[in-house]
């Protein structure tokens, strides 16, 4: 019989990857996972979406969906249990996700690896510190909104008690951004990011998403994702 389960490239410590991969599974979406080697992309991802970038999702019917919020919003639309399209649609929802996506992902990219970015400023390079003060700039905004429900760090989302699309489309970049200095980040004193990013971080969602394979390559035994929760 064949397989028409959706055929998703993905790499496991990416954070556009990530966020699909919670919208998948979340939605109870079961796929078929191929792994991605960055240094050696596999030549069917590239065919299929001439970006090669992940995630890509090849639905049965030949669709390619080539953006994480674009398959995210795909598996919600088959089914979504926690409701997070509900706020998907809001100007604060677009704005916060813009924030991340845009400027702080510049600036996080900056800090982390700004070796990369030598011919930049004229040849002059960047100053990562720099960036990582531009990038603490929205995890205040962030400690704001959070802050704003008047719920404990712990439990506090950014649109109140529950999760929604907003926190799952964020958060991955801001575990980013703090693990490449967790000393200094601990040490802020912003209580609800911190426990914002430590509920989500120790989610038995987020460590289904973090399913471990091996890179994938012709004529392997496809792979189910998600396996199930624990």
């Amino acid at each position: 019989m064949a397989d028409n389960r959706p055929i998703l490239y993905s790499f496991r410590r990416c954070p556009y990857a990530m966020r699909a991969r919670m919208a998948l599974i979340i939605s109870g979406q079961s796929v078929i996972l191929r792994e991605v080697k960055l240094p050696n992309k596999p030549a069917a991802m590239i065919a299929a979406s001439a970006k090669a970038t992940v995630p890509v999702l090849v639905l049965h019917d030949g669709q390619v969906l080539e953006e994480s919020l674009t398959i995210m919003r795909w598996a919600l639309a088959q089914h979504d249990p926690e409701n997070w399209q509900n706020n998907e649609h809001s100007a604060a929802t677009a704005e916060l996700i813009a924030q991340c996506d845009g400027p702080f992902k510049h600036d996080l990219d900056r800090y982390k690896y700004h070796t990369r970015y030598a011919h930049e400023n004229a040849g002059a390079g960047v100053d990562p510190l720099t960036h990582r003060a531009a990038g603490l700039a929205f995890l205040e905004t962030l400690q704001r909104q959070l802050a704003s429900h008047n719920l404990p760090p712990e439990q506090s989302q950014l649109f109140g008690a529950g999760r929604s699309f907003a926190d799952i489309a964020i958060f991955p970049f801001i575990r980013q951004f703090a693990n490449h200095d967790r000393a200094w980040f601990d040490a802020l004193p912003l209580p609800h990011v911190h426990g914002w990013l430590s509920t989500h971080v120790n989610s038995p969602l987020f460590t289904a998403a973090m399913q471990k394979e091996q890179p994938w390559q012709d004529n392997d035994t496809p792979i189910t994702f998600p396996k199930a929760m624990k």
